[in-house]
C-alpha cells in the first residue's frame, strides 16, 4: 500500500505539471485565439447584416425611404464597435496588428461614408443617395470582408498549432502512463484480493439491508394503504352524512320560507353549495381509497376512474381490455390500481401529451397493464429520481411482477407492468 501510495503521488505530481503547463498554454493561446474568432464572426455578421440592408436599399420595389434605414444602421455600428473593441482584448496574433489598424480605419471610412449616404437620402437626393451606396458604400464592404476573412484565417492557424502544442504534451503523458501502469500492476494485484473480500462483506450487509428496506417498504405502503381507508370512510361516513343533513334541513327550512322571498332564494343557494360541498367530498373519498376495488374489482374501478381522470385533465384516454378476466386480491388490486394512478399522473405532469392510452390484459398466467403516451418520453436526470417511481417500483416488486419504461422510438413513454395471475 506504502509503494502504491508513493507511486501514485510522484505520478500525480508529474500529471499536475503537465496539466498546469496545458491549462496556462490554453489559457494563454487557445482560450484567448476562441474567443477572438467568435468576436470576429460577430465583426462578420454585422457586416452581412450591412450587405442585406444595403442590397434591400436598392430595391426599387422597397417601399420605405432610405432614410427610414438609419436605425438600423446606427444599431450595427454599436454592435460593430463593441465587437471590435471586445476583439482587440483579445487578440494573440501580433502580425495581424497592421490588418486590425487597417480594419479599424476602413469601417471609420464606412461610416463617414454611410452618414454622408443617409445625408443626401435626407435632403431628398434620393437617386445620388443609391449611388453612393452602389459605388462606394458596397465596395467598402466587401474590403471589410476580406480583412475579416483574413483574421480569421490567422486565428484557425494559430488554433492549429495551439493544438498540435496540446498533442505534443498529451502524448508525453501518455508514455509516462505505461510506466506507471508497470510500477502500479504488482501493489494493485495484491490489494485486489483484501478488496474483493471487503467487497464480498460489504455485499452481504447490502444484500441485509436491502430486505430491511424491502420489508419497511412494505410496511409503509401498508401504513399508507390503511390511513388513506381511513380518511376515505370518515369523508363518506362523517362529513358526507354532515353534508347530507345540512342538505336535507335547508330544503325543509326553504319550504317554510314564503314563496319568493329573498330568505327562500338565500337557503336555496346555501343548500346547492351544501350539495355541491357533498360531491366534493365523495369524490375525494373515491380518489383517496375507491370502494370500488373492493365491491367491484380491479377492471371496473378502471373503467370508473379513466372517465374521472379525463375530465379533471382533459387528456383524452383510450381504454382497452383483453382477455378473460380473473379475480385479483384486495391487496394486489389496490397496489395495481395505484401504479396505474402514478403513471397517468406522469403522463399528465410530465409528457406534455394530450392523449393516452391504457391497455389492460389478462393473460393465461400473468395480467399485463400497459400506459402509453406519445409526448416528451423518459429522460430521467443523474442523482434525481422521483419518490412515485420509487413507489411504483416498490409496489411492483411487493406484487412479484416487473415493471418496465422505455422511449419510443417516434417519441413518448410505454409504461408496462407484468404481474403473476398469482
Amino acid at each position: 500500500m506504502v509503494l502504491t501510495l508513493a507511486a501514485v503521488v510522484a505520478y500525480s505530481g508529474y500529471i499536475t505539471g503537465q496539466i498546469r503547463g496545458l491549462r496556462q498554454l490554453q489559457s494563454d493561446l487557445a482560450d484567448r485565439n476562441r474567443k477572438d474568432s467568435l468576436q470576429l464572426l460577430r465583426i462578420q455578421n454585422d457586416l452581412n447584416s450591412l450587405a442585406l440592408a444595403m442590397r434591400d436599399m436598392l430595391d426599387a420595389d422597397e417601399p420605405y425611404p432610405l432614410a427610414a434605414w438609419s436605425a438600423q444602421f446606427e444599431r450595427i455600428h454599436g454592435d460593430l464597435d463593441d465587437a471590435l473593441r471586445r476583439e482587440e482584448s483579445v487578440a494573440v496574433v501580433e502580425s495581424s496588428l497592421e490588418q486590425r489598424a487597417f480594419l479599424r480605419s476602413s469601417l471609420t471610412q464606412f461610416w463617414d461614408a454611410t452618414e454622408r449616404t443617409f445625408a443626401l437620402a435626407r435632403s431628398g437626393k434620393e437617386k445620388d443617395a443609391r449611388e453612393e451606396i452602389r459605388l462606394s458604400l458596397q465596395a467598402r464592404l466587401a474590403g471589410l470582408n476580406t480583412a475579416v476573412a483574413r483574421l480569421l484565417v490567422q486565428n484557425n492557424e494559430t488554433e492549429e498549432q495551439a493544438g498540435a502544442r496540446v498533442g505534443a504534451i498529451y502524448d508525453r503523458v501518455q508514455n509516462r502512463v505505461y510506466l506507471f501502469l508497470t510500477a502500479t500492476l504488482f501493489a494493485i494485484l495484491l490489494t485486489s484480493l483484501y478488496v474483493m473480500s471487503a467487497n464480498r462483506r460489504l455485499f452481504e450487509q447490502l444484500a441485509e439491508i436491502s430486505g430491511q428496506r424491502r420489508e419497511l417498504a412494505q410496511k409503509l405502503i401498508s401504513t399508507q394503504e390503511s390511513t388513506l381507508l381511513h380518511i376515505s370512510r370518515e369523508l363518506h361516513d362523517e362529513f358526507g352524512q354532515v353534508l347530507t343533513a345540512m342538505g336535507s334541513m335547508l330544503k325543509r327550512a326553504g319550504n317554510h320560507a314564503p314563496e319568493g322571498s329573498s330568505l327562500r332564494a338565500d337557503l336555496q343557494e346555501v343548500s346547492e353549495i351544501a350539495q355541491s360541498s357533498l360531491n366534493n367530498v365523495r369524490g375525494l373519498s373515491q380518489a383517496l381509497h375507491p370502494v370500488m376495488l373492493e365491491e367491484a374489482g380491479l377492471e371496473k374501478t378502471i373503467e370508473w376512474y379513466l372517465p374521472v381522470l379525463q375530465r379533471q385533465t382533459g387528456i383524452s384516454i383510450s381504454y382497452s381490455k383483453t382477455g378473460e378476466v380473473f379475480a385479483m386480491d384486495s391487496s394486489a388490486s389496490v397496489h395495481i390500481y395505484r401504479i396505474l394512478q402514478e403513471a397517468l399522473n406522469n403522463v399528465v405532469r410530465h409528457s406534455g401529451a394530450r392523449e393516452a392510452w391504457v391497455r389492460l390484459r389478462f393473460l393465461p398466467a400473468r395480467l399485463q397493464l400497459e400506459v402509453e403516451d406519445h409526448g416528451k418520453g423518459f429522460a430521467p436526470q443523474a442523482g434525481q429520481h422521483g419518490i412515485g417511481l420509487v413507489a411504483m417500483r416498490e409496489r411492483t416488486g411487493l406484487l412479484g411482477g416487473t415493471l418496465t419504461i422505455e422511449n419510443l422510438a417516434g417519441g413518448g413513454t410505454l409504461a408496462r407492468l407484468d404481474v403473476p395471475q398469482r
